[in-house]
C-alpha cells in the first residue's frame, strides 16, 4: 500500500503485492551499480557526516533532481523546497504505482541509468532495496537529527542494525476499527474492547440479523493480516545481514490468529469478501458490514467512498488480545528515500528530509493529501487532532488514531520478497478462510512454500 489512501482506491489494493522478490543472485548483480555519488560506502555510525560547508556548497548549486512518486499534487510540498533552495530544481514524475513504480525503479537500477534521485518507497518495501545496496544511508548527511521528531517506530522502520537511515517517513496507518454505531445500537452492542467480546458480538448480531455481518476480513487482503500480526506481537520476518532470515508465519501467535479467525469464518459469522471490489463497495454502503478493521488512512477513504452511510460511522481502537496491554499493527504509509546511484546526494538527501520533516511540507500532506502523520507535532497539534467530521458523528477521530500510533510496536520487520509472502497467503490462508477449511494447516503450508521460496534464493533460512 502507499501512504494513508485518501486519494487512490485501487492504491489500498496494492500493500503487499507492491514489492518484487529479489534472489541473492540478483543482489549481487544490482550491487554493481555503482554508487554514483561516491558516498553510499557501509554507512551507519561508522560513516563519515558530510560537512556542513560542503552542504552550503551544493545547495547553492544549480541542479536538477528527479522524484519519483505516485502521490498527487506533490508538487505543492516540493515547491516549499525550491523556494528555500532555489538553486535546486525537481522534477517529479509519476511512474506509476504498486508493482509497476518497483518495477522501474529496479530496472533502472540494474541497467545503471534512468534511475531517480529520489523515490517514494513503502515501509514494506525498504528490505527489498536495501538487501541490494540500492539506497543511500541518510546518516552521514544530518538525517540522525530528526530521529525525535517522528514516531518512534516508523524510525524503526527506516533504520538499518549499524546505525543506517534508509529513508524519512512520511505518513503511516495505525490500525482500528470503523463501526456502524446505528447498527450497533439496535442490537444492543457494545464496542468491543477484547477480541474475545468481537467473536460474542459477531455470533450476537448475525444470530440477530443474517444479513448483516459483524465485520469483514478480506481473503484476499495479505495486509490486514499482517497487521493484525504486528498487533498480536508477532515476529513472523527477521533478517540477519543479507543472507540469513528467520521465518515464523506459523508459529504460536499465527496459529492463535488462525484459529480466532478461521473459527469465525467457519461459523459464518464473519464474511470474507474481497476487498475493495464493487461489491465490496456495495456492502458498506449497504450496511452489510458493521465495521471495517482498518488504518488511520481508513476514515477519509471511507467518506468518500460509502458516502450513503454519512453520520452513522464511529472510531474505536481494535479490540485488544491483552486489554492491560494495548497494542495495535500498522497498515500503510510511506517514505521518501535517494537511490544509492544519483550523482547529487546532498541535494537528495536534503530534499528528503525537508519534504518530510519541514512543518509546512508535513502540514500540507495531512491537509492536502489527507496522509495520516508521521511526524510528532502533528499528531500533537489540535489543529489536526481537533478535527471532527460530520461523517462520523463529530467525533475527534484524528485524535482516537493518535492515540493508537503510541501504541504500535517498534520491532516488526518485513522480509526482501514481500510480494511472495503475500501471494502464498493469499492461495493458503486466504483461501482457507474462504473455503472455511483448516486454517491452522493452511499456515503450515505458507510457512512451508515460503521458507522453500527463500532457500531457492540463496537465503539460509533459521528455524
Amino acid at each position: 500500500m502507499t501512504r494513508s489512501f485518501a486519494s487512490s482506491p485501487m492504491s489500498r489494493r496494492l500493500f503487499l503485492t507492491a514489492t518484487g522478490a529479489v534472489s541473492l543472485g540478483a543482489a549481487l548483480s544490482a550491487c554493481g551499480g555503482g554508487s554514483g555519488g561516491g558516498t553510499a560506502g557501509s554507512g551507519g555510525a561508522s560513516a563519515k557526516a558530510v560537512s556542513q560547508a560542503d552542504i552550503d556548497k551544493a545547495m547553492k548549486k544549480p541542479t536538477q533532481l528527479t522524484f519519483w512518486t505516485w502521490v498527487p499534487n506533490i508538487d505543492k510540498e516540493v515547491a516549499l523546497f525550491e523556494k528555500k533552495y532555489p538553486a535546486i530544481k525537481v522534477k517529479v514524475v509519476n511512474a506509476g504505482q504498486g508493482v509497476a513504480h518497483y518495477t522501474k525503479v529496479r530496472t533502472a537500477i540494474k541497467a545503471g541509468s534512468g534511475a531517480p534521485d529520489i523515490a517514494q518507497m513503502e515501509y514494506q518495501a525498504i528490505p527489498t532495496f536495501t538487501i541490494t545496496d540500492s539506497l543511500l544511508d541518510l546518516s552521514p548527511y544530518g538525517a540522525a537529527a530528526l530521529k525525535d521528531m517522528f514516531v518512534d517506530w516508523t524510525w524503526g522502520q527506516v533504520s538499518g542494525s549499524a546505525g543506517e537511515i534508509w529513508a524519512i517517513p512520511q505518513d503511516t496507518g495505525p490500525m482500528g476499527l470503523l463501526y456502524r454505531a446505528d447498527i450497533f445500537a439496535k442490537h444492543g452492542i457494545k464496542v468491543p474492547k477484547t477480541w474475545d467480546e468481537f467473536a460474542t458480538a459477531a455470533r450476537k448480531l448475525r444470530k440477530a440479523d443474517p444479513k448483516v455481518y459483524l465485520t469483514n476480513l478480506a481473503a484476499n487482503e495479505a495486509a490486514a493480516w499482517h497487521g493484525l500480526l504486528w498487533q498480536a506481537g508477532a515476529k513472523p520476518y527477521a533478517l540477519s545481514g543479507k543472507s540469513d532470515i528467520s521465518i515464523d508465519v506459523d508459529d504460536a501467535i499465527s496459529k492463535k490468529l488462525g484459529t480466532y479467525w478461521g473459527g469465525l469464518a467457519d461459523e459464518g459469522v464473519i464474511s470474507t469478501d474481497p476487498d475493495f471490489t464493487d461489491a465490496w463497495y456495495a456492502g458498506l454502503n449497504k450496511g452489510k458490514y458493521a465495521t471495517w478493521i482498518t488504518a488511520a488512512w481508513g476514515p477519509a477513504f471511507l467518506s468518500g467512498s460509502a458516502k450513503a452511510t454519512a453520520g452513522k460511522w464511529r472510531a474505536a481502537p481494535l479490540p485488544q488480545w491483552d486489554a492491560s496491554k494495548p497494542s495495535s499493527g500498522n497498515w500503510g504509509g510511506s517514505t521518501s528515500a535517494v537511490i544509492r546511484s544519483t550523482k547529487n546526494p546532498i541535494a537528495a538527501a536534503l530534499f528528503a528530509q525537508f519534504l518530510n520533516s519541514n512543518p509546512a511540507s508535513a502540514r500540507m500532506f495531512a491537509t492536502e493529501q489527507s496522509f495520516f502523520p508521521a511526524t510528532k507535532a502533528l499528531l500533537a497539534d489540535s489543529s489536526f487532532t481537533g478535527a471532527t467530521p460530520s461523517f462520523y458523528g463529530g467525533q475527534k477521530v484524528n485524535e482516537l488514531f493518535a492515540g493508537v500510533s503510541d501504541t504500535v510496536s517498534t520491532s516488526f520487520q518485513w522480509p526482501p520478497f514481500l510480494d511472495q509472502a503475500a501471494t502464498d497467503w493469499t492461495e493458503t490462508v486466504g483461501k482457507s478462510l474462504a473455503d472455511k477449511t483448516d486454517t491452522g494447516a493452511a499456515l503450515d503450508a505458507w510457512q512451508k512454500r515460503l521458507t522453500s521460496y527463500a532457500k531457492n534464493q540463496g537465503f539460509t533460512v533459521k528455524a
